[in-house]
């Protein structure tokens, strides 16, 4: 496979998957500050920044209505849901050929829907119905590509830049929250401790998952045991590091070029890191070390695939 091929289809998947990411976690945001009895609607709106990644220009100003709307529909803002569907779209069109007609159609629709001239006004009169269809478009799309894509290489690709993206933001999010998760403001009563725990959860579609396997009791060590560590779960950070593991080597099989021993060892790292250590090591250390080393090898892991499958010289393609 050529390597701006690999780039566009690997790109195209990490954007769709940060457009969610935001969607997911602006819902949930507004819907606790809709809580007078928690935190400020300011301090909520940082939590939210943070566990985005700092972007500019989203600093709180008390307009709550003008800031969501710049980080879902201004296409000049880079971090913003349009944006990002904006370099999906435009990595998909450079590899039209590669990819299904559902899967173009799919994401054209999506494309249209938030340059729609209604789009904003629709947000206005009905802000969870605008946040739940541009999510469910996004589902429609890794369903449509799971189902009429050939599962080769290019496939692999997607899958590879959907679940490292997915690694690195849940492990930013888990961080930013992690110290409201075991040392929560005094102020701030139980029942809306409870809220916030169940938003966490949400932020990552993940709470009926985690009633089912701990029931409804929420404690801080569960959640972070499960949004790390459990194995079966689409949005854990271990299932998500897995899902990389499988995408490398899958690329390799596929007829792909042998990943370097600093990629396989790389992955390696991150996937013993999580297979072999208890939510006991990780509490009985620093446990917001061990998020922040999560991220960096994630970042490793981005440079490594970048250097080697897409910028690599004509020499080592030869060597290998």
């Amino acid at each position: 496979m050529l390597s701006r091929v690999a780039d566009s289809l690997y790109w195209m998947s990490r954007y769709l998957e940060r457009a969610e990411n935001i969607m997911r976690q602006l819902d949930v945001t507004m819907s606790l500050m809709l809580d007078t009895g928690g935190a400020s609607a300011e301090t909520h709106w940082q939590l939210l920044v943070a566990s985005l990644g700092y972007p500019a220009e989203l600093e709180w100003g008390g307009d709550l209505e003008s800031l969501a709307k710049t980080l879902i529909f201004d296409p000049e803002y880079p971090a913003s849901v349009t944006a990002c569907i904006n370099e999906a779209r435009e990595n998909a069109r450079q590899v039209r050929e590669e990819i299904s007609t559902e899967q173009w159609s799919r994401l054209n629709r999506l494309y249209h829907q938030m340059h729609s001239p209604h789009a904003q006004t629709e947000f206005k009169s009905n802000i969870n119905d605008v946040l739940a269809s541009v999510v469910d478009g996004i589902h429609l799309f890794k369903g449509v590509s799971d189902t009429t894509m050939i599962h080769g290489q290019g496939w692999h690709f997607i899958r590879l830049g959907r679940y490292l993206e997915r690694s690195y933001a849940i492990a930013t999010l888990l961080e930013v929250y992690q110290p409201r998760l075991f040392q929560p403001p005094e102020r701030e009563h139980s029942g809306y401790q409870y809220l916030e725990q169940v938003g966490l959860l949400r932020c990552c579609t993940a709470f009926e998952a985690y009633c089912q396997v701990y029931t409804a009791d929420l404690t801080p060590d569960r959640i972070l045991e499960f949004l790390l560590l459990n194995r079966d779960f689409p949005h854990a950070i271990r299932y998500s590091v897995d899902g990389v593991r499988q995408a490398i080597r899958s690329i390799q099989y596929t007829g792909g070029r042998r990943p370097p021993d600093e990629l396989t060892a790389g992955i390696g790292r991150l996937h013993a890191m999580l297979g072999f250590t208890t939510i006991g090591e990780i509490l009985a250390g620093d446990s917001a070390a061990f998020l922040h080393t999560i991220r960096e090898q994630c970042m490793h892991i981005h440079e490594l695939v970048y250097r080697y499958y897409i910028q690599y010289s004509i020499q080592s393609a030869l060597a290998t």
